[in-house]
């Protein structure tokens, strides 16, 4: 008893080493992929944390814009090296890719095989547990952070409080209902977890997913995977509808993957590339890594067009797309997915403990990070020398309560910009490791029941009876010429 007491113990204080002694790991055919979604929640946090420290006086992110913008030349911004400071948008664009592969691959595997009457009960399934899995988390995460203003008092630098609790989660209540309506016009932003408007997308995505699996599973192989390329097509060039595009190419990948185990179903221009893969794939990397680091200050391609390296490339841009960086996100994101699988290297990176823990984590991390940014750490960044975000809200009514933190702690600011020491110490040693361990918990206790509470509700709402036998009817197999 008291070892398990001990062992729960260390799982909550140091959850990232808990599966450390534990043996062999048995790792899924798709682990890459969580490890993958887990560097991108990763990047989205690194993202933030480094948007809301570099305030120029103009209020201009300058780490958002391209090298050489109007002078200035800073590794941060350098191609390829600017994936790791501003890439927040790049890794929404990866979990989309994720998102349309994970949901495709047992429909599109029932499909292969002609299982329609157990395609249905997936998709069944799938779809009612979808808005569940996807809204309970945000539910709990931001009624938890607009309640503890009131009950624990502590401050947040975002959102001005209203004058009573009741008052409060009357606000909150109106802006999630608003929220989670799917088919909702205009603002799709909570304010008070502005980080989470890819849920609202998440949600549209997969529904496309799910209605593109019953509408293609009596498709030929063939017919079903043009079918799959006129829907990305049309989603991005001919309505401005990018998340739908790469949920749609997450799907067409899945699709081409399990073709590719089949003798005699994979597209044969396809299959005669296989000598050269491993140069395609490194090429692909290279232009996708570039793609990724799209300068994404601006809605307008004209500023685009100003950017060192991306004249050219900005003609490439579609009518549809109205904000530009989404475009090339589209290529960026599906050409990370495609060679996580198949450059050895980074498939073992993501793989590792490090990456399978932050997959794990991954979604309650996105909810988790932007309010403890808030909280904790502007009051931290404040505390040793960083004036940026307390600046830029001097004269409004959120300014007063943190100005005693001013230089509290003084750290130098030396180092290139995003690498400055008073904005690595204060990440490595405390913001970080209380971040993970924060959406460590929240994980066990929010994320996890979220997924487990569905499946129980669905298999409550069927009586628990099985289901009525009906015949099988075996779609018969058509080679892909």
């Amino acid at each position: 008893m008291k070892s398990i007491t001990f062992r729960g113990l260390r799982q909550l204080l140091w959850p990232w080493s808990s599966n450390s002694s534990d043996g062999p790991r048995q790792l899924r055919p798709t682990a890459y992929l969580d490890g993958l979604r887990g560097f991108a929640a990763l990047l989205v946090y690194i993202h933030h944390h480094e948007l809301w420290v570099h305030v120029a006086p103009n209020h201009e992110p300058v780490l958002e814009r391209g090298f050489g913008y109007q002078g200035e030349h800073h590794l941060a911004t350098f191609p390829f090296i600017r994936n790791f400071f501003s890439s927040g948008h790049f890794a929404v664009a990866i979990f989309f890719v994720i998102s349309g592969y994970v949901l495709s691959a047992k429909p599109l595997s029932l499909i292969h095989t002609g299982e329609h009457l157990k395609l249905f009960d997936n998709l069944a399934s799938a779809f009612f547990r979808r808005w569940f899995r996807l809204y309970i988390p945000l539910i709990v995460t931001t009624f938890v952070f607009v309640t503890s203003w009131h009950v624990l008092g502590i401050w947040n630098a975002v959102c001005i409080p209203k004058e009573t609790i009741g008052e409060e989660i009357y606000e909150w209540y109106v802006e999630f209902k608003n929220f989670s309506y799917l088919f909702k016009d205009g603002w799709r932003w909570v304010s008070y977890n502005q980080h989470l408007w890819s849920i609202a997308y998440e949600m549209q995505g997969s529904i496309v997913i799910f209605a593109a699996c019953i509408a293609l599973a009596r498709a030929t192989h063939k017919a079903r995977l043009l079918c799959e390329l006129a829907l990305i097509f049309y989603f991005l060039y001919i309505v401005d509808g990018y998340h739908c595009a790469l949920f749609m190419a997450g799907m067409l990948q899945c699709d081409l993957g399990l073709l590719a185990k089949r003798d005699g179903y994979f597209p044969r221009w396809l299959r005669s590339l296989e000598p050269y893969k491993t140069f395609i794939y490194y090429a692909l990397f290279v232009i996708g890594m570039y793609l990724g680091g799209v300068p994404s200050h601006t809605k307008e391609i004209s500023d685009l067009r100003a950017e060192k390296g991306w004249y050219y490339l900005s003609y490439l841009k579609p009518q549809a797309v109205y904000d530009y960086k989404w475009f090339y996100l589209f290529f960026a994101g599906n050409i990370t997915v495609a060679c996580a699988a198949r450059l050895e290297w980074l498939k073992r990176f993501l793989e590792s403990r490090f990456c399978q823990f932050l997959g794990r984590i991954s979604f309650a991390l996105y909810l988790v990070h932007g309010p403890l940014l808030w909280t904790v750490g502007d009051i931290v960044y404040y505390a040793v020398g960083w004036l940026g975000p307390a600046e830029s809200r001097q004269d409004g009514p959120n300014h007063t309560p943190v100005k005693h933190w001013q230089n509290v702690f003084p750290l130098p600011m030396t180092g290139p910009m995003g690498l400055e020491v008073s904005l690595l110490l204060p990440n490595l040693l405390l913001l970080l490791p209380l971040t993970l361990w924060v959406a460590d918990i929240v994980t066990r206790f929010v994320d996890e029941p979220a997924v487990r509470f569905p499946a129980w509700l669905y298999k409550r709402i069927q009586g628990g009876g099985e289901a009525e036998p009906k015949p099988v009817e075996l779609a018969p197999l058509t080679r892909v010429e």
